[in-house]
């Protein structure tokens, strides 16, 4: 049969080779609102080099031409041939997606903390320069070569060192391509508070900032690391000194490998907007992530301890954290041996680990610092109980609104102590025993949980004012505080008991099918609870893996949420020498099977769970309505059918 242009054969598929895939989409691989990121990519390698001990100054021109150089003093990309590759290991680095110094960790790589991760960093540089122009110094020698949109233009040229040359070192010139950026020029003020940063996380090294156009350069080295430089940023004086320190674990530490750690300066003010900066192995992680909530922990764990010896909070009080972090200013800069980021431009890490790494070292820190210092304890203790006062009169405000003749909260209902909507959760439980292991788990505090038996009614076409005669939606509604509504109604939310509303099933099909009965139910008579961000779906995960100890790092649980992910912690483990039948993988059948302490570290820790908000994707309310009638209106079955003849192959069942 001959093939007509629109025939899908397999002909049609496409194999995107080389850096071809960062040219077609370069938006998954860095921020394309302007080149600074790519940038970023070429001084986070500098950066590395000076944290591993190489060269003391990074210089940053900006060209008359539009183009940006990076000078380090390191050791210089190798330019020898690659033993399996037979190419030039420089043209590698610029031209594979994985491909770099940073994935042999521990003894033998040539990194062993680094913020290169995904080993896609400079060759998507490359991918997305008009020209790209690198020289490395090293033994003796200078090898040149040059680049066009990721391809060789200018093969590799090898010479003896000159008179003026430097000793070691690489400098790489980049000329980003404007098309595949809204815009070409770099925002100077986020390039001079990325240069200012790297200095202050390395003390003793020099970054500067050459400008060709205005002749302007711009130098910035600090010797007192992160203090000088908190407290040039702080806009308001702090209440008490500043607190600094750090901890880096020794060789032969139970939890965590060699070297890794924190170093952080915290200072409390009264009023000003808060600095905070954190960053993982010189990484800016503006987006925090979970080595700030480590830092929040330790310092909560260790002033609310402070406060309990003392005796110092009133009677009625609750102290939580954000209590004693709404003041906080702080710079945080760890150090993780393998970090797992958030997205691919690194803007929040994600390893969780990282929570305990930080807290275990603020807390004991604090709390020593403050017993020596009681009067500054007292000082800070005041602090964080005003806010904790303040909090606590904004919630029993809506109290008062409410009036009498609320409704008897349902009996199954294991509600939490606080009353704070911004900090409260439900957890609706599939099944009784999941609900048990999820009181035992949860946070007292402010996670409520209501255990639902068996499968909700399909509420898709239940008359509004018959909801009630079903008991289980009965306890939800009396629960959450909200009465059933229209899509046009204006429904009273004042009575809203939880910020979040979150569906917990177990990971099978016939969880799924409760949450698609749940998120039914309301999307239908509780939409304006779906539009204001109220409802979640927590993912629990499905398997469990037992990594057993490997060199540095020591024995670990790891959670996978599918199997994509348990293959992808598999590869990672035989990456690291411990082949896939040394780990053990274990499959939950339910959340049934999980002891509390395994339901909180996997779904219910705000730290390390996953939740996933529920919102109007990309269809609108009626295009929404209409598909939902096809899946779960009674007189829809051919409908149903055609669809599942269409789309059945797409959905994998996992039974």
């Amino acid at each position: 049969m001959a093939s007509t242009p629109s025939t899908y054969s397999e002909g049609s598929i496409r194999v995107l080779k080389g850096l071809e895939p960062v040219k077609q989409r370069p938006g998954m691989y860095t921020r394309t609102d302007n080149p600074l990121h790519i940038i970023q990519e070429v001084l986070d390698n500098a950066a590395d080099e000076a944290l591993a001990g190489f060269g003391k100054k990074i210089k940053v021109t900006l060209h008359t031409d539009g183009s940006v150089s990076v000078e380090d003093e390191g050791r210089g990309i190798p330019f020898g041939l690659h033993p399996e590759e037979k190419a030039p290991v420089v043209e590698l680095v610029f031209t594979r997606l994985h491909a770099g110094g940073k994935f042999d960790k521990g003894k033998g790589g040539a990194y062993s903390f680094s913020g290169g991760l995904h080993g896609v960093g400079v060759s998507v540089t490359n991918a997305l320069s008009q020209r790209l122009e690198v020289i490395s110094f090293r033994d003796g020698q200078v090898a040149r070569l040059a680049f066009s949109g990721g391809d060789v233009i200018e093969p590799l040229a090898v010479a003896a060192r000159g008179e003026g040359d430097r000793k070691q070192g690489t400098t790489v010139r980049a000329w980003p391509d404007a098309k595949y950026f809204e815009s070409a020029a770099l925002p100077m003020n986020e390039l001079v508070h990325l240069l200012r940063s790297k200095a202050v996380l390395m003390p003793g090294v020099t970054m500067q900032l050459v400008v060709e156009k205005t002749r302007d350069v711009q130098t910035w080295q600090y010797k007192g690391g992160l203090r000088d430089y908190l407290q040039q940023t702080l806009t308001a004086d702090p209440v008490i000194p500043m607190f600094e320190g750090e901890g880096y674990a020794e060789s032969g530490h139970d939890s965590f490998a060699e070297g890794e750690g924190a170093a952080w300066c915290v200072a409390f003010t009264e009023d000003g907007a808060p600095v905070r900066e954190s960053y993982v192995n010189l990484i800016p992680t503006s987006a925090g992530g979970t080595h700030d909530s480590g830092l929040r922990d330790g310092l909560f764990q260790a002033v609310k301890g402070f406060i309990e010896l003392h005796a110092l909070l009133p009677k009625g009080v609750k102290l939580l954290p954000e209590d004693v972090f709404a003041r906080a200013s702080y710079v945080l800069s760890a150090k993780v041996l393998d970090p797992q980021f958030q997205g691919q431009i690194k803007e929040r890490l994600n390893s969780r680990d990282a929570v305990r790494l930080v807290s275990s070292y603020v807390r004991p820190a604090l709390e020593l610092w403050l017993n020596q210092h009681v009067e500054h304890g007292k000082k800070l203790a005041e602090l964080a109980i005003k806010a904790a006062q303040t909090r606590q009169r904004a919630g029993q405000k809506v109290e008062k609104r409410k009036g009498s003749g609320v409704a008897v909260l349902p009996g199954k209902l294991t509600d939490c102590e606080s009353r704070d909507l911004g900090h409260n959760e439900i957890f609706l439980v599939e099944g009784d025993s999941a609900g048990g292991s999820a009181k035992m788990g949860r946070d007292k505090e402010c996670q409520a949980i209501l255990p639902l038996r068996g499968k909700v009614l399909n509420t898709w076409e239940v008359e509004r004012d018959r909801l009630f005669a079903n008991n289980e939606i009965h306890d939800i509604a009396v629960a959450i505080g909200v009465d059933p509504h229209g899509p046009n109604d204006t429904p009273d939310l004042s009575g809203l008991r939880y910020g979040k509303v979150c569906i917990l099933s177990d990971a099978d099909v016939d969880g799924s099918h409760i949450q698609v009965l749940l998120l039914t139910l309301f999307f239908r008579h509780f939409p304006k609870l779906i539009e204001a961000g109220h409802v979640y779906v927590a993912r629990p995960p499905l398997f469990r893996v037992d990594i057993p100890a490997r060199g540095k790092k020591p024995a670990a649980k790891v959670y996978a949420l599918d199997d994509g992910e348990l293959q992808a912690i598999l590869d990672k483990a035989a990456k690291e020498g411990v082949p896939a039948d040394k780990c053990q993988v274990s499959r939950f059948k339910g959340l049934g099977e999980m002891s509390a302490e395994q339901l909180w570290d996997t779904t219910l820790n705000p730290d390390t769970r996953r939740l996933l908000p529920v919102t109007l994707g990309a269809h609108d309310f009626a295009t929404t309505e209409a598909r939902i009638t096809q899946l779960m209106g009674k007189g829809e079955a051919a409908a149903r059918r055609e669809l599942m003849e269409l789309h059945g192959d797409a959905v994998e069942v996992d039974i």
